[in-house]
């Protein structure tokens, strides 16, 4: 019952201050700028057990470019386009080109027409991925905390992991899969999720592959990846353009998985050949 009245207050909450901010914007075409920052923890598995300290030191260093990154997701009411920004390696200066193979793409999302569209380079070769929004079934939490000058509120969600490392690839993740699919009943890895939203700001987008809540999602946590918003601008004075990506080969999501698997298992065979 008290759960229940919480929850209620709860969304009265939200759709007071959700209509004061839309009220406030009604004259002028909503846009604005939520800049991210994300840190991942390292782990070395059963080999970095091997390692001294200083060793797992001098590891974190070299990867670091890959562990911390900075992004940008630009949005309106309807539509969001998110982007890395580029970062220099710790140690060599250059940028990680072998890590971009791997990692999320421009992104563009249209919760209206709940389309996703994103641009991967793999090796070389465009692919522009283009599929649905990711299907998210949130827990609202009456849970609540300060980021920034937002007032927060919690959500929960476990998400299949493999709808959320679409573009990415590994060894265990392969290995994983042969031994699900060779077992009678597959099982189906998931993450949990946890998402803090703003409902001053009443727009369902967030980052990478998160959306559908009652606010812009200003922090979220999955598995042992952090991402949290340092700096929001609303409504800046230039126009913010968001226009999709279009150039590369067409596929789905699964597809795409397809594509990058075949070929690392390709890498894999030439090399054992030499």
């Amino acid at each position: 019952m008290m759960s229940k009245f919480i929850t209620t207050l709860t969304l009265v909450f939200i759709f007071l201050i959700s209509s004061s901010f839309i009220e406030k914007h009604h004259t002028q075409e909503f846009q604005a700028k939520a800049y991210y920052f994300s840190k991942s923890k390292m782990d070395l598995g059963k080999w970095g057990a091997r390692l001294s300290e200083a060793q797992k030191k001098e590891v974190g260093a070299r990867m670091k470019n890959r562990l911390e990154k900075g992004y940008v997701l630009s949005f309106n009411k309807e539509e969001s386009l998110f982007t890395e920004e580029d970062q220099l390696d710790a140690i060599s200066g250059a940028t990680d080109s072998w890590g971009k193979n791997f990692a999320p793409g421009r992104q563009y999302k249209n919760v209206k027409t709940n389309t996703q569209l994103q641009q991967q380079e793999f090796y070389g070769k465009k692919f522009l991925v283009e599929d649905v929004l990711q299907p998210i079934q949130w827990n609202m939490e009456s849970e609540t905390k300060k980021i920034g000058n937002y007032s927060c509120f919690k959500a929960t969600a476990l998400i299949p992991t493999n709808e959320l490392t679409w573009y990415s690839f590994s060894w265990d993740k392969l290995r994983n899969s042969s031994e699900s699919d060779s077992t009678e009943i597959k099982q189906i890895k998931m993450t949990q999720v946890e998402a803090w939203y703003a409902p001053q700001i009443p727009v369902r987008h967030g980052p990478l592959d998160y959306w559908g809540l009652p606010g812009l999602i200003l922090e979220v946590s999955a598995d042992n990846t952090t991402m949290l918003c340092s700096k929001l601008v609303l409504n800046p004075g230039e126009i913010i353009e968001i226009e999709a990506p279009s150039k590369g080969k067409v596929v789905s999501k699964s597809e795409y998985q397809v594509i990058i698997t075949t070929k690392m298992k390709e890498f894999r065979n030439n090399r054992m050949r030499r």
